[in-house]
């Protein structure tokens, strides 16, 4: 792969990650579970899970079918606390290129509960294996690793 080509992707993903943050920060589930193929894999986990190879995770959606009930769960069932959470990507990076594509981003999520001044939610990286579908990229897995000791509120809404 080229400089350039390579370069291009990482533009591509960048949008990719700006637009499905966008989606998650304005609540705009529907659209963020368009993100992903049919057959996505989607974790949120410790570094610790993670690198202990453990298969437990805070979050865990097999399917695209699973993921779209977590998104009406969240609409529709779950109670909780107002908040507005907002999501930071930085460095990103393109690790493979082909039919599926690797990449890695860091990612921070600041929490505001309506009560009470903006924290640090989380902190870690993205893991992704992305695929293009009609010409577009989705992500066929998601690895959201968290590098938190734990997580200081709950986990409502996806990573």
């Amino acid at each position: 792969m080229t400089k350039q080509s390579i370069s291009s992707l990482r533009t591509e993903l960048r949008d990719l990650y700006d637009d499905y943050c966008a989606a998650l920060d304005e609540g705009r589930l529907d659209d963020w579970s368009g993100y992903f193929t049919d057959d996505a894999l989607y974790t949120v986990m410790s570094r610790e899970s993670f690198v202990n190879g453990l298969s437990h995770a805070t979050m865990y959606c097999e399917g695209l079918a699973m993921i779209r009930d977590r998104t009406n769960a969240i609409r529709e069932t779950s109670v909780f606390e107002p908040r507005t959470i907002r999501h930071f990507v930085s460095g990103v990076r393109v690790l493979k290129d082909g039919d599926l594509i690797e990449a890695r981003a860091n990612f921070l999520l600041s929490e505001a509960l309506y009560n009470s001044e903006p924290q640090i939610l989380m902190v870690g990286e993205y893991l992704d294996v992305l695929r293009r579908e009609d010409g577009v990229l989705k992500i066929r897995k998601r690895q959201a690793v968290y590098d938190n000791f734990r997580i200081r509120t709950a986990l409502v809404m996806p990573v």
